[in-house]
């Protein structure tokens, strides 16, 4: 039986090759009737069937010098927002498994994160005009010498990097000095400044998993469905924390991952790093 088509979701690929973990995430939100789009800065060999491949310049050139300086989720922070505002798509990110379908209607679709407060980005959408995105935006097309939230240390290390590496551009400096100065810190800033952090889901509905347990998703024994309730539509399995081992060998057989392959029809030994 074909699933009812929902609301279209999106991402963003930096690369030629998704890992198996990314795949299986795509193909959740295609098979609870998503269109799927995946922006590619280069020609994906394994993208799986059932998602649209898009180029990501559509949405904005991605500068590939500026990524091998930070990381392949660095610009992703920009991207996600000028793709909602162009295309009124959910962004997701591609560690978020679709564990139910997002809602037909709604504009604030994210949540917090963790055990610390923070809201995240990884899967998001937002009014695609209004102060939320205009301040988001403007963040990040006109750089301040410091992130408006940063303590005196932040500032400090910043000021030091500065000293050390003068001719590094001034995005990669903010990144070495706080890696989520462009990610969850701007989007729970922003979101205050503008009255819509109460907006935000609580995490059991996006990031059901506290970031600092990932390597649960990987335990044959564990049983991650007890982070679980009846209002979780997403699970976030964290890749950027994810240690080497499982990014290099198929998951362990009954873990949530190696259920996850095998409920979605991938063989994770034919998309390893």
């Amino acid at each position: 039986m074909t699933p009812p088509e929902r609301r279209p979701v999106a991402s963003l690929w930096i690369g030629d090759r998704l890992q198996y973990l990314n795949q299986i995430c795509l193909v959740s939100h295609v098979q609870q009737g998503h269109p799927t789009t995946l922006y590619c800065t280069h020609e994906v060999s394994n993208v799986p069937e059932g998602v649209t491949v898009r180029p990501a310049s559509e949405i904005m050139e991605i500068p590939l010098d500026i990524v091998e300086e930070t990381s392949a989720s660095f610009l992703s922070n920009v991207f996600r927002y000028k793709m909602i505002q162009k295309t009124d798509a959910i962004w997701i990110d591609c560690d978020a498994f679709c564990h139910r379908p997002f809602p037909d209607e709604g504009d604030h679709i994210y949540a917090g994160h963790g055990f610390r407060g923070a809201l995240n980005c990884g899967v998001v959408k937002i009014p695609q005009k209004g102060e939320l995105m205009d301040r988001l935006l403007d963040y990040y097309d006109n750089l301040p010498d410091y992130p408006a939230w940063w303590n005196k240390n932040q500032r400090k290390k910043m000021d030091r990097l500065h000293k050390k590496e003068p001719d590094l551009p001034h995005p990669v400096k903010i990144y070495k000095a706080e890696r989520t100065s462009f990610g969850p810190q701007a989007f729970t800033y922003f979101t205050q400044q503008t009255g819509d952090y109460d907006r935000a889901m609580a995490p059991e509905v996006l990031y059901p998993v506290p970031f600092q347990l990932n390597d649960i998703f990987y335990d044959p024994h564990g049983r991650v469905e007890g982070w679980f309730t009846d209002k979780t539509l997403s699970v976030h399995l964290y890749t950027n924390g994810t240690k080497p081992w499982w990014r290099k060998n198929p998951p362990l057989e009954n873990s949530y991952a190696w259920r996850m392959c095998r409920q979605v029809g991938i063989d994770p030994a034919q998309a390893l790093e």
